[in-house]
């Protein structure tokens, strides 16, 4: 959006409207026509894709500032991946129109959207390969590692976004018991340490290590 001019910008702000979400809620199931764009303003939602098995395979975690659904107005396709609230999330909605508008009248806001899809793609194979090279013990703890550099901890250093083991599980492309294994056996090489459903780091570096 800072390549729009404060006409645009104007425009924009006139038309967007607030969505609340509760945790659990659809945001958006795989294979809708979307007529707009999100962009978090609190909370995190997942986007998921369905597996041939019948489960859900966890793709990406958004949080505050993520756009959601750009790719499908923009290719004017349905969706390929459902959005989910993981917790309480209000989000920002943005018409399509208001967004091809803007692509077509200026040349650096096109750009700046290219660029935001080149970097999703370019995040989209580095999972591909993650996936395919790496164990799922190298991935959990990739997982651990990429939800507090990107979400946080909290006053007591537990990650502050809290997930169940089933997502973590979802992630890494693994079953939930696979994952809870792998968690206490991170738990007894004290790499980590819980509460309940909450994690906390306790070695950062050896977790980054794990082989």
């Amino acid at each position: 959006m800072r390549s729009l001019t404060k006409e645009e910008l104007k425009n924009v702000s006139a038309c967007k409207t607030t969505r609340f979400y509760k945790k659990g809620d659809v945001i958006f199931d795989e294979g809708e026509t979307l007529h707009g764009v999100y962009c978090v303003r609190d909370g995190v939602c997942k986007l998921t894709k369905l597996s041939a098995n019948g489960k859900d395979q966890t793709v990406k975690l958004l949080g505050k500032g993520e756009l959601i659904g750009q790719r499908s107005i923009i290719s004017d396709e349905r969706t390929n991946l459902s959005a989910v609230a993981i917790n309480d999330i209000e989000l920002c909605y943005v018409p399509k129109d208001q967004i091809i508008s803007n692509i077509h009248k200026n040349k650096e806001f096109s750009f700046e959207v290219l660029k935001h899809l080149a970097s999703d793609l370019k995040s989209a194979e580095d999972d591909l390969i993650t996936m395919a090279q790496k164990s799922v013990k190298q991935r959990l703890a990739e997982a651990l590692v990429y939800v507090q550099d990107t979400f946080g901890a909290d006053a007591k250093g537990y990650l502050s976004l809290v997930l169940s083991r089933e997502d973590y599980a979802s992630m890494v492309g693994t079953a939930t018991e696979s994952a809870i294994r792998i968690l206490s056996q991170f738990k007894k090489e004290d790499l980590i340490s819980t509460s309940g459903k909450r994690i906390k780091i306790e070695d950062y570096e050896g977790l980054r290590r794990i082989e």
